[in-house]
Protein backbone atom coordinates (compact mmCIF):
# COMPACT_ATOMS: atom_id res chain seq x y z
CA UNK A 1 0.00 0.00 0.00
CA UNK A 2 0.76 3.41 -0.96
CA UNK A 3 0.68 6.90 0.50
CA UNK A 4 0.28 9.63 -2.56
CA UNK A 5 0.23 13.37 -2.05
CA UNK A 6 -0.54 16.24 -4.27
CA UNK A 7 1.33 19.10 -3.45
CA UNK A 8 -1.55 22.10 -4.30
CA UNK A 9 1.03 25.09 -4.44
CA UNK A 10 2.76 23.34 -7.29
CA UNK A 11 -0.38 21.14 -9.11
CA UNK A 12 -1.40 22.91 -12.36
CA UNK A 13 -4.33 20.53 -13.17
CA UNK A 14 -2.47 19.25 -15.89
CA UNK A 15 -4.74 15.79 -15.64
CA UNK A 16 -1.78 13.62 -16.59
CA UNK A 17 -2.29 12.17 -13.35
CA UNK A 18 -5.31 12.04 -13.87
CA UNK A 19 -5.47 10.06 -17.73
CA UNK A 20 -2.96 7.68 -16.05
CA UNK A 21 -4.54 6.75 -12.82
CA UNK A 22 -7.94 7.80 -13.26
CA UNK A 23 -9.02 4.93 -10.34
CA UNK A 24 -6.66 7.32 -8.05
CA UNK A 25 -6.69 10.77 -9.04
CA UNK A 26 -9.38 13.27 -9.82
CA UNK A 27 -9.61 17.02 -10.05
CA UNK A 28 -11.29 18.87 -7.17
CA UNK A 29 -13.34 21.76 -7.31
CA UNK A 30 -10.27 24.34 -8.22
CA UNK A 31 -9.09 21.83 -11.14
CA UNK A 32 -6.29 20.54 -8.97
CA UNK A 33 -5.69 16.46 -9.00
CA UNK A 34 -6.32 15.34 -5.72
CA UNK A 35 -6.08 11.64 -4.38
CA UNK A 36 -9.40 9.69 -4.63
CA UNK A 37 -8.19 6.31 -3.74
CA UNK A 38 -5.05 5.54 -3.16
CA UNK A 39 -5.38 1.50 -4.01
CA UNK A 40 -7.53 2.42 -7.00
CA UNK A 41 -5.13 1.50 -9.17
CA UNK A 42 -2.04 -0.40 -9.53
CA UNK A 43 0.82 0.57 -8.06
CA UNK A 44 3.06 0.82 -11.08
CA UNK A 45 0.20 3.25 -12.64
CA UNK A 46 0.84 5.33 -9.10
CA UNK A 47 4.57 5.89 -10.25
CA UNK A 48 4.11 6.52 -13.90
CA UNK A 49 1.35 9.13 -13.39
CA UNK A 50 3.70 10.77 -11.18
CA UNK A 51 6.68 10.84 -12.87
CA UNK A 52 4.54 12.35 -15.57
CA UNK A 53 3.48 15.07 -13.78
CA UNK A 54 5.16 17.73 -15.30
CA UNK A 55 5.46 19.68 -12.16
CA UNK A 56 6.73 16.95 -9.90
CA UNK A 57 3.56 17.97 -7.69
CA UNK A 58 2.69 14.41 -6.86
CA UNK A 59 4.73 12.25 -3.91
CA UNK A 60 4.71 8.56 -3.83
CA UNK A 61 5.52 7.21 -0.32
CA UNK A 62 5.46 3.64 0.98
CA UNK A 63 2.81 3.25 3.78
CA UNK A 64 4.48 0.57 5.86
CA UNK A 65 8.00 1.76 5.69
CA UNK A 66 7.50 5.73 4.85
CA UNK A 67 10.13 5.37 2.46
CA UNK A 68 10.08 7.68 -0.84
CA UNK A 69 9.22 5.93 -3.92
CA UNK A 70 8.91 9.02 -6.35
CA UNK A 71 10.44 11.43 -6.78
CA UNK A 72 13.44 9.76 -6.10
CA UNK A 73 15.71 10.14 -2.92
CA UNK A 74 18.87 11.48 -4.21
CA UNK A 75 21.97 9.07 -4.54
CA UNK A 76 19.52 6.39 -4.78
CA UNK A 77 20.18 3.51 -7.22
CA UNK A 78 23.57 4.96 -7.31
Amino acid sequence: MVRIEVDHGLCVGNAMCVATAPGVFAHNENRQSTVVDAAGDPEALVLEAAANCPVSAIRVVEAETGRTLFPPEPGAGS
